[in-house]
């Protein structure tokens, strides 16, 4: 006996799990010795098991990133001030999820891990202008008080516009919406929080702590790491001036970017959510249609003798259903016991079992986020709807047809199956009349004989038994055996059935499926290795195009129909993002002019995460594209940086806008490092990849660390270029305007 138990909505599915084996545990205490109750599967397993990974990515961040602070700045006390940004902004944020009644789970764990990388940014901004304010001459004090000053606008801005970036990832609906509203919330409240500390307590405790650097000499590492940073700050100045003499060559170069990040978005493979191996396999069979129960137990035999002599798997179910179908659920063994994953096991277990004489095996792990769709053979299903059952049923068999031989789709079926033995009891009704027999009458005899009539009950001291009406087995195998079976007239008289009616056996379906009221034929699928959802939806919307005809309706159903939806909602949610920032910036700044420069760094930020997740044959999926919107508010943090002091340059030293903006980016140089650094070593874990649940974070670790590499090589340059073009076009804009 297999007992399946499911949470309620709204409950968590780890207690659920505890609460479960302990009554287990006390079950098995009363139970008799010779009934063993054994756990099959235990989805609570694979979440404790991803919880834990992600919170040693977690510690593993905050070591890299206190490691980055340490490195570029050389002093104890000047590493531990920005680094208590971090726990202060956790502990601030859980609060905020306990007050919003969210649970810690792997998107909200995953979120405070990228939070990781950047909160730090605001305190280490603060800290390096205090910093450069103390090695300027002034007291600790002092340094706090004008650095804090004058740096504060520009926290305030950077904070501000990166949160924007996940307002409209709150309003998003469907799917999508429900699975990142925590995520986006979370690392929200992170930014808010560390942006908070960054403007109070740091500032205080540079007052208290910061010594002045010159007051003791420093050993050869920190003479080292010193070195350098100025010889990296020298070739920097020197790449700096050629940019800003060549500027028609790098805006020749930022348009070539901005094209080829537009068509890498067109081109890169698209999924959906990735398949995380949690350990299960589900294995659908199917064998001919009309097969009797006893010879498809054998069948099904047959298949679990190969599933039990596979090496890694650990345990599994098999069971028939009603007809020609039965299923098979293995638990394989922990990831740390087998060196292959579970979709090379498949592999390997759809070559043996195809092996099997009269049978089909669908083989597919199953999805940690289910999403609708129908109980089908396959992960993606595609379903086919009309008026007329003729024409549907026709060109449904052409369609699969044609879609078992793209080359990218395996385990292609159909629900299907015209070939099923079915009998017909044509009713002579005229004859059925003159001997007193009624419809009702013959239905009834024949759910006599072959349904599950209930004609009584047994009631002993313990159980109770149903007593079930039906023939004796030999009679029930062959259609045949009608002819034998009579019915009760009006009189009382028994009447053969074959005198009243003809028996006839036929070919037909098995069964008529309806969606949405509709008859329908629903088409599921597969995915080879490397090949992805949008590729195949893409194939199978052209197929459909050039082979039904205008009548017959293709619906995607489950996952390929949300990340259909999907793949129209993200574009847009990306052009709302950039909105957004541009009217947060916009309002900040006043003006139309400096949002465009610091936004200058976009199509680069796109063009690393793209070529990163070719670079590694990696999809573009849901968690892909967060990480892309990421990059939007964390690489406008260097163009935030330079042009806020450019622009107080320009207004204290009445310096013109080229030199305003290389002095800008000479200051901001190390700062402007020293966040990215962080940032990129606060994704590094996440982007490698280890643990339970990585193939769900990789996407987006992958995503933020190459497009903040490629931008950070090129937007320090690029940026200043776009500042003064921007600066004298507002300079003209405004000349314009006064003389007209």
């Amino acid at each position: 006996m297999i007992l399946a138990i499911q949470r309620q909505p709204g409950t968590n599915t780890v207690a659920v799990a505890s609460d479960v084996k302990n009554l287990i545990k006390k079950l098995q205490d009363q139970i008799p010795a010779s009934i063993s109750l054994n756990t099959l599967f235990d989805r609570s397993e694979t979440i404790q098991k991803s919880v834990r990974d992600v919170k040693l990515t977690l510690l593993l961040t905050l070591f890299l990133v206190i490691m980055v602070i340490f490195i570029f700045l050389r002093n104890v006390s000047a590493t531990v001030i920005p680094s208590l940004a971090l726990p202060m902004s956790i502990v601030g944020t859980f609060a905020v999820m306990y007050f919003m009644d969210y649970s810690l789970d792997n998107l909200s764990l995953m979120a405070l891990t990228l939070c990781v990388g950047f909160v730090v940014d605001d305190a280490i901004v603060m800290l390096e202008n205090i910093v450069r304010h103390m090695e300027m001459g002034e007291k600790p004090f002092e340094a706090a008080v004008n650095g804090a000053r004058e740096i504060g606008f520009t926290i305030l801005s950077m904070t501000f516009s990166l949160t924007a970036v996940f307002i409209p990832v709150l309003f998003m609906g469907g799917i999508l919406g429900r699975l990142f509203h925590e995520f986006a919330v979370t690392i929200g409240a992170a930014i808010l929080i560390s942006g908070f500390i960054s403007l109070t307590l740091t500032p205080m405790m540079c007052s208290r702590f910061l010594k002045h650097l010159t007051e003791k000499k420093h050993g050869y590492l920190f003479n080292l790491f010193e070195r350098f940073f100025h010889g990296m700050l020298e070739v920097y100045k020197v790449c700096l001036r050629w940019s800003l003499a060549h500027r028609r060559l790098v805006m020749i170069f930022s348009a070539a970017i901005l094209l080829a990040t537009v068509y890498l978005f067109e081109i890169i493979p698209k999924g959906f959510i990735p398949d995380e191996d949690i350990g299960q396999i589900t294995a659908t069979t199917q064998a001919a249609q009309g097969i009797s129960f006893n010879a498809m137990a054998a069948h099904q035999q047959a298949a679990s003798a190969i599933v039990q002599k596979d090496p890694d798997v650990e345990a599994f179910m098999s069971n028939v259903g009603s007809g020609n179908t039965g299923r098979i659920m293995m638990r394989l063994k922990p990831l740390s016991e087998r060196k292959v994953t579970a979709a090379q096991i498949i592999s390997r277990l759809r070559g043996k079992l195809a092996q099997i004489p009269g049978m089909q095996v669908f083989l597919m792990i199953p999805q940690t986020l289910s999403i609708g769709g129908i109980m089908s053979k396959s992960q993606y299903q595609v379903t086919l709807q009309g008026p007329d059952t003729t024409e549907l049923y026709r060109y449904a068999s052409i369609m699969l047809e044609k879609m078992q031989g793209l080359p990218g789709l395996t385990d292609v079926t159909s629900d299907l199956q015209m070939s099923n033995p079915q009998v017909e009891v044509k009713i002579n009704r005229d004859k059925a009349t003159a001997l007193g027999v009624s419809v009702e009458n013959i239905e009834e005899a024949l759910f006599d004989a072959y349904g599950t009539r209930q004609v009584s009950s047994i009631y002993a001291p313990s159980n109770t038994y149903i007593v079930i009406l039906e023939l004796k087995p030999e009679f029930r195998k062959d259609p045949e055996s009608l002819s034998l079976l009579y019915v009760t007239s009006s009189s009382g008289q028994p009447v053969p059935l074959k005198t009243i009616a003809d028996i006839k056996t036929d070919l037909g379906p098995l069964s008529i499926n309806h969606t949405g009221q509709q008859i329908s034929v629903t088409l599921s699928f597969n995915l080879l290795t490397g090949y992805t959802l949008g590729q195949a939806v893409t194939e199978i919307n052209t197929l459909a195009a050039n082979v039904l005809p205008a009548s017959i309706a293709c619906v995607y159903q489950g996952s390929a129909q949300a990340f259909q939806s999907s793949m129209q909602g993200l574009g847009i949610l990306l052009i709302v993002a950039i909105l957004v920032i541009y009217m947060v910036l916009g309002i900040l700044y006043e003006s139309f002019i400096h949002p465009v420069t610091i936004l200058s760094a976009l199509p680069f930020a796109g063009f690393g995460g793209l070529v990163t997740l070719l670079l590694f044959n990696v999809e573009l999926n849901i968690y892909a594209f967060v990480g892309i919107i990421m990059l939007i508010g964390l690489v406008k943090k260097n163009g935030i940086m330079m042009v806020d002091f450019a622009i107080e340059a320009q207004r204290s030293r009445q310096l013109n806008s080229q030199d305003a903006i290389f002095d800008a980016c000479v200051v901001r140089f190390r700062p402007i490092m020293m966040t990215t650094m962080a940032a990129l070593m606060g994704t590094l874990p996440i982007a490698l990849g280890l643990g339970a649940g990585a193939e769900s974070r990789q996407p987006l670790g992958l995503a933020v660390v190459g497009g903040l590499f490629f931008s950070q090589l090129f937007t320090l340059f690029v940026t200043s270029v776009f500042f003064v073009y921007m600066d004298r076009f507002r300079a003209w804009s405004g000349k314009l305007l006064i003389h007209n």
